[in-house]
């Protein structure tokens, strides 16, 4: 007997309802074409090459504190597939952090007068690990084939390398220009913001430090008002005091799990 073949339009649609999935923590479905080998694959090239273009920091203080902050967030995580590397790079111009696929971490240099504090630098840590475990880029990247390939993205993305795939990665997690920024929509942002309270409480840090360090993170930008890559990367972010206000909300549960 002949098996019919499937036009190419339902196998994506067949492609597409496979891939709907929950996410951690907030229980808001979205839709991933990409596969997490896949997902990982990419990220721990770019983290290869990123590490390789920018300059590891020798800071043993910075290093071990991150280090340290990063392996109680990732026990809180719960994901022992991941494979977790955390790294420090020199950019005192880069307030920034990010996580990629897989678990791979770096903080710049410039970030740390604005987390101060181990405390701060676990709202920065669980944060930008919540971007990883609800997986916003793979998210990103399965839009992106969609709204340009159509009906052929599952094919694309299922079907292994292709360069596509991989500028849809880069455009994903913001690379070729500052990896991170302009990565993710407002949406994803706040959801990180929830799932990163979590996860810092669960680790034990105090979560009402999120409303201070969001506070700092608002003076050094200048209240908004700045046009650096600090400027750009805020403007892709909810703004502070929205989101001081979320985070308020959000913190009895959160203290929940940090008073266990």
């Amino acid at each position: 007997m002949t098996i019919p073949r499937l036009p190419l339009a339902a196998l994506a649609a067949v492609a597409v309802l496979a891939a709907c999935q929950s996410v951690p923590i907030t229980g808001r479905k979205n839709l991933v074409l990409v596969s997490q080998s896949k997902e990982k694959q990419l990220g721990e090239e770019a983290y290869k090459e990123a590490l390789t273009k920018g300059k590891v920091s020798t800071d043993q203080e910075k290093i071990q504190m991150v280090r340290r902050v990063g392996h109680r967030i990732a026990k809180a995580a719960n994901r022992p597939d991941f494979q977790w590397e955390f790294n420090v790079l020199e950019d005192d111009k880069q307030i920034n952090a990010w996580c990629l696929p897989g678990g791979k971490v770096a903080f710049y240099t410039g970030i740390f007068p604005v987390t101060q504090t181990e405390a701060g630098i676990a709202v920065v840590m669980g944060h930008e690990i919540a971007h990883a475990l609800a997986r916003h880029g793979a998210e990103r990247m399965s839009q992106g084939m969609l709204a340009q390939f159509g009906a052929q993205a599952a094919t694309l993305l299922l079907g292994g390398s292709s360069p596509a795939t991989k500028t849809l990665f880069d455009q994903a997690y913001g690379l070729g220009a500052n990896l991170g920024i302009l990565a993710y929509s407002r949406k994803h942002e706040s959801e990180s913001d929830k799932i990163g309270l979590i996860l810092m409480a669960k680790a034990g840090y105090d979560p009402k430090e999120a409303v201070e360090f969001w506070g700092r993170m608002d003076k050094a930008a200048g209240g908004g008002k700045r046009g650096d890559a600090l400027g750009k990367f805020l403007s892709t972010h909810p703004p502070s005091k929205e989101r001081q206000a979320q985070i308020r909300e959000w913190l009895p549960e959160a203290l929940e799990h940090y008073r266990k």
